[in-house]
């Protein structure tokens, strides 16, 4: 898919000049930079998925299970 952005020109020039500097093209560092924050956001929905288990569940364990040590410790 193809898109178009704008931006000054001045700063299209610098951005080219990073991107030949590192052996790669514009349109790979703003893909990259996409990727990066789609990521990110991802993160951000797990990280808060994870907040609301940990307060619904507050750590505790169903009560008709009980832990018991030995399993952990005798375990070949």
């Amino acid at each position: 898919m193809n898109i178009t952005l704008s931006a000054n020109e001045n700063l299209i020039k610098k951005a080219r000049e990073y991107a030949k500097r590192h052996n790669s093209s514009l349109n790979n560092l703003i893909r990259a930079h996409l990727e990066q924050l789609t990521n990110q956001m991802d993160r951000e929905s797990a990280a808060q998925e994870l907040e609301k288990l940990c307060i619904e569940y507050s750590g505790e364990s169903p009560s008709e299970y009980r832990f018991d040590r030995t399993e952990v410790y005798n375990r070949e």
